[in-house]
C-alpha cells in the first residue's frame, strides 16, 4: 500500500513538472505511476489482504511487491529510453505479480463478498490484458 500512496505521489509530481518542462513523455509517466504504479498496486493489495481465505505470507507479499515495482520502474525506463525491448522484459515481472495475485484467491469458495471477487477479478484482468496492449504500442511506437 505505501508503494502504491508513493506512486500515486510520484505521478502527481510528474504531472505538474510536465507542462512547465515541455516533458513529452511526462503525461504518459504520470498516468502510468498513478494508474498502474499506484492505483492498481493498492487495488489488489487492500483486495488481496480482505479476500484471501489464507494470508498471505510475508515472503509471497514481498515477492508481489518487489516483483511489481521492478516491474513498473523497467517499463518506466524502457518508455524513457524509447526501448521496446526493455518495455517487454519489464511487463515479465508484473504478469507473474498479476498471477501469485491470482493464486493468492485461487482456493476463494462460497458466495460470501461474491460482488468484491467478482471486481478485483475484473481488475485482475484488465491490467493483465492491457500488458500486451502496452508492450504492443510500445513497438508500435519505434
Amino acid at each position: 500500500m505505501i508503494a502504491g500512496a508513493v506512486s500515486v505521489i510520484a505521478g502527481g509530481l510528474a504531472a505538474a513538472v510536465t507542462g512547465p518542462t515541455e516533458w513529452s513523455k511526462g503525461s504518459w509517466v504520470a498516468a502510468f505511476l498513478v494508474l498502474v504504479a499506484g492505483v492498481a498496486q493498492i487495488g489488489l493489495g487492500a483486495g488481496q489482504a480482505y479476500l484471501a481465505v489464507t494470508t498471505p505470507t510475508v515472503a509471497f507479499v514481498t515477492a508481489e511487491v518487489v516483483m511489481w515495482n521492478v516491474a513498473c520502474a523497467t517499463v518506466i525506463a524502457g518508455t524513457l529510453l524509447s526501448s521496446p525491448a526493455t518495455v517487454a522484459v519489464g511487463s515479465v515481472p508484473l504478469v507473474a505479480a498479476l498471477v501469485m495475485f491470482m493464486v493468492a484467491l485461487s482456493d476463494r469458495s462460497g458466495a460470501q463478498r461474491s460482488i468484491i471477487v467478482v471486481g478485483y477479478r475484473l481488475l485482475l484482468l484488465v491490467v493483465l490484458v492491457s500488458v500486451p496492449i502496452g508492450v504492443a504500442l510500445s513497438f508500435a511506437r519505434h
